[in-house]
């Protein structure tokens, strides 16, 4: 006997909302523990790596080809080169202040925005996803589209990351100036960069979000992300990490020039990238890439990591 529409359609809605399916991830935790699990592990990331994060940018900002170890030693601890081993240790906390309220800020938007951006297209899209790439497949993408949207909503916050970066590479350009007369002075000039912040993050929250979620759908065949163990979530977290920053590095180095100039001698991201072709070659778009993997690597999968397994875990309690 053949099946009635009524039948068919149950089968339809059945298959949309199977194992793996992106219409059936929609979570809607709380948003307290969204907003908990991504601030504590912004908290903790910046407790911990904040001199590694000096390091990176300071070595990106070099022009010109490191030959000794004296001159590695210059780039990195700059006018503190010369001094204690506490003294050089020291001089990496630069633009502390600005650095916790950028980092805090990005991670609970960027780790507790995501899920929001994700529950909007499970709900309203998910059958389109899995349509267009397949279950399990359209799960993962749509995971990462989540991140890409978020990702290019970061640049909101831009002019703390602009401050921060300015104070750890180029703090001549403060010259004694305070918080608000920056802001007074340079206004949107502290947007300067936006549209290639803006194309480094859509690439690199992709890959970080999708490649979590490639771990988690291929790798433990896991239903519900959400029930990752610590463990999972920390090969998860590595996955998306070391795919988000080779991905980004060209990008997040032009940035990184851009953003580090003085207020009154700006440069556009196409000059920089002009003048790095001519003077320093193709491979210059990677620079500080090893010390990021090295380094900033285990920096972002320790922050992601947390907020993975801190979100589901504040939400049991509250």
């Amino acid at each position: 006997m053949a099946p009635t529409p009524s039948e068919l359609a149950a089968k339809a809605a059945n298959v949309v909302t199977s194992t793996s399916s992106s219409a059936k991830d929609f979570k809607k935790e709380k948003t307290t523990a969204r907003v908990l699990g991504a601030g504590c592990a912004g908290i903790a990331e910046l407790m911990v790596f904040h001199p590694v994060d000096t390091t990176a940018k300071r070595l990106m900002s070099n022009y010109g080809k490191i030959t000794s170890a004296s001159q590695l030693n210059t780039v990195i601890f700059k006018d503190k080169a010369h001094a204690s081993v506490s003294g050089r240790f020291l001089s990496l906390f630069p633009g502390l202040g600005y650095a916790a309220a950028y980092k805090i800020l990005q991670r609970i938007y960027k780790y507790g925005g995501q899920p929001f951006v994700r529950d909007y297209l499970a709900q309203n899209h998910g059958g389109s996803f899995d349509r267009t790439f397949g279950k399990g497949n359209g799960k993962a993408i749509m995971h990462a589209t989540a991140g890409s949207i978020i990702g290019i909503g970061e640049i909101v916050i831009l002019p703390l990351d602009v401050l921060k970066i300015k104070r750890q590479t180029n703090p001549e350009a403060f010259r004694g100036r305070g918080l608000f007369a920056i802001i007074r002075d340079e206004g949107f000039g502290l947007y300067r960069g936006w549209g290639w912040t803006a194309a480094r993050n859509a690439p690199g929250s992709f890959a970080l979000f999708g490649g979590s979620a490639v771990a988690k759908e291929y790798f433990y065949k896991l239903e519900d992300y959400n029930t990752a163990s610590w463990g999972q979530n920390f090969v998860a977290s590595i996955a998306g990490a070391t795919a988000s920053l080779i991905v980004s590095a060209p990008l997040d180095v032009i940035k990184t020039r851009i953003q580090n100039r003085n207020f009154e001698n700006p440069e556009g991201g196409f000059k920089i990238i002009s003048n790095m072709m001519k003077n320093e070659g193709p491979t210059s778009f990677f620079k500080g890439l090893t010390p990021k993997l090295l380094m900033t690597g285990p920096k972002l999968v320790f922050s992601f990591w947390l907020a993975q397994t801190l979100i589901p875990a504040f939400n049991k309690v509250l």
